[in-house]
């Protein structure tokens, strides 16, 4: 009796401490996760801006139906990532996943796909070979996000060129928090940092940068303003962008964007030293490149870099259509890469870049830092391969050097940097440059040193430009290349850059988090099969007939002895 009591008394304490443990957790939250680099955690950003909801975000996503391993990851990295968001966010977070194949005949489907293009979602062939067939198969590998009537895509699934599938997806994969935190973020902004293009000296029109403005729109206000010497111009901005000017800027507009920059606010300097074009190329095989003044030297000296007045030729570039004979009467056409149009993949692990896929440069100058001792950060973000060489300006660009294979020998001048991000606190291009009585002017307010700020250079102004049809006032997607019809990473850069710049709530920080890649070896797996086999089938059957011949002797000798 005594033994049965105490067995009850135990299951009764037993139940007690559960109820009272399930009664604390109502009152006391914590997650634990025990992986080394942390994947199941999220930052105190995202924590803060789930546990912030006031509505319902909804999810629909689109990465669901018979999928190959690695996207079975991706999906499921996916739904975990939400999971945790739900922990902090409640209710407030709901999400269905969707086979947008399933069920459907072929026109149906078509129509599905066309409507998850329009809302933003790119589209992924999964190609599968065998030897007794070839298949392939269309997913879409993203999601539509939806807060109080607004709806933004998630693209799930980040393409990189020249990267392993499996690698890829893990980059994916490491940006997932960051790409819907970014989301939460837009969905639920009320007030907006404001950006203005600045016009006046030649920048790219509205229509050229159109489609950038369209995709900043959705996180931040977008103004045109022609700076025209007034001084109070760009005092309602954040952040400014200076795209692709073409005549030399005067010095009281260069006054207004210092003094604009010693006022803490953030630029992006897109800036040709040099003329060269492929129109020019178009009626003749040969062209010039001619270098120009802009009037800029001396602010970006004082700013910390020098932009020199060469071309960048890199034997890693962008593949183009030359006519090399006829085939009845129509051209041949055939693709070589055209060394004067960089194809940028960067490898640095600043978030602005961090697992990035290629990006197409044009005609770029290398970038040089000057002032070693201003006390000025300076990041490369984007550069060449280590196969680039420099051609001073000015010089004859023309389709003649695709005649022969590019000699590597040729092009040693290691990578030049086309990007680069200074941080700090700045000094004013006109210091002991202006009169006192505008010194001591307060509608002027003259600064001669900045509050820290940033600023992000780069030698090539099309990396903002999209393709336009010009008759129809259209505009194509920025980083479209019309004749590979690949989709570059231009805008995912500059969106970087303009989120890094004025981000204050340390969201960026989030894309840095990186996750260690766990592949096996698959040369070694294919050459060891039969080892670990034997391994695996005889060392476990050994345990267990070790234990059981010493379950019998201790038995015998236990048992024998009793006897």
């Amino acid at each position: 009796m005594s033994k049965k009591l105490n067995d009850i008394l135990g299951l009764v304490l037993g139940l007690v401490l559960i109820l009272l443990l399930n009664i604390a957790g109502g009152y006391f939250f914590e997650r634990l996760d025990l992986t080394s680099d942390k994947r199941y955690s999220l930052s105190e950003v995202s924590e803060q801006q789930a546990s912030e909801l006031e509505d319902v975000v909804f999810v629909r996503v689109y990465l669901e139906g018979d999928l190959p391993a690695d996207y079975k990851m991706l999906r499921d990295a996916a739904k975990e990532l939400l999971d945790e968001f739900r922990a902090y966010a409640g209710d407030n977070i709901q999400y269905e996943f969707i086979d947008p194949s399933a069920g459907i005949n072929e026109k149906e489907r078509e129509k599905v796909y066309q409507k998850l293009f329009k809302e933003g979602l790119q589209p992924t062939t999964l190609r599968k070979q065998s030897v007794e067939e070839a298949s392939e198969k269309i997913i879409f590998a993203g999601a539509v996000v939806t807060y109080r009537g607004k709806t933004l895509p998630w693209q799930i699934l980040k393409s990189q060129i020249g990267v392993p599938e499996a690698v890829m997806i893990n980059n994916s994969v490491q940006q997932l928090e960051y790409e819907f935190a970014s989301l939460l973020k837009n969905l639920t902004n009320v007030s907006k940092k404001q950006i203005a293009f600045i016009h006046g000296h030649g920048e790219y029109d509205e229509l050229h940068v159109a489609d950038f403005e369209k995709s900043i729109g959705e996180f931040y206000g977008v103004s045109h303003v022609t700076l025209d010497g007034q001084l109070n111009a760009l005092k309602l901005f954040h952040a400014i962008i200076v795209a692709g000017p073409d005549s030399s800027i005067n010095e009281k507009d260069k006054f207004i964007i210092d003094q604009f920059v010693m006022r803490g606010g953030k630029v992006v300097w897109l800036y040709e030293p040099v003329i060269a074009s492929m129109d020019s190329l178009k009626g003749a095989n040969t062209t010039m490149s001619i270098p120009r003044d802009l009037n800029l030297d001396d602010l970006f000296f004082k700013y910390g870099i020098r932009v020199n007045r060469d071309l960048i030729m890199d034997i890693q570039s962008l593949p183009l259509p030359i006519v090399t004979g006829q085939i009845g009467d129509a051209p041949r056409q055939e693709f070589f890469p055209w060394p004067y149009f960089p194809m940028v993949m960067t490898k640095a692990k600043n978030p602005i870049v961090k697992n990035l896929d290629a990006i197409a440069v044009h005609f770029a100058s290398s970038i040089d830092y000057v002032g070693k001792n201003d006390g000025l950060k300076k990041t490369t973000l984007l550069a060449s391969s280590n196969y680039s060489k420099l051609v001073s300006t000015p010089a004859r660009i023309s389709f003649n050097v695709l005649r022969n294979k590019p000699d590597k020998r040729q092009y040693n001048n290691g990578p030049q940097k086309i990007g680069v991000l200074i941080e700090g606190v700045f000094k004013s291009n006109f210091t002991n440059r202006i009169p006192t009585r505008l010194l001591n002017d307060p509608s002027i307010a003259f600064k001669e040193m900045s509050t820290p700020t940033q600023q992000i250079f780069l030698s090539d102004a099309d990396i903002i430009k999209n393709e336009t049809n010009e008759e129809r006032g259209e505009f194509f997607v920025l980083g479209y290349d019309k004749y590979t019809r690949r989709i570059y990473a231009n805008k995912d850069f500059l969106l970087n850059c303009m989120n890094y710049l004025l981000d204050d709530s340390g969201l960026l920080e989030v894309r840095a988090k990186e996750f260690k890649i766990r592949l096996l070896d698959r040369t070694r797996t294919v050459k060891e099969k039969p080892k670990w086999q034997m391994v695996n089938l005889v060392i476990p059957v050994s345990i267990i007939a070790l234990f059981g011949v010493l379950v019998f002797f201790l038995r015998k000798k236990i048992y024998g002895s009793k006897r």
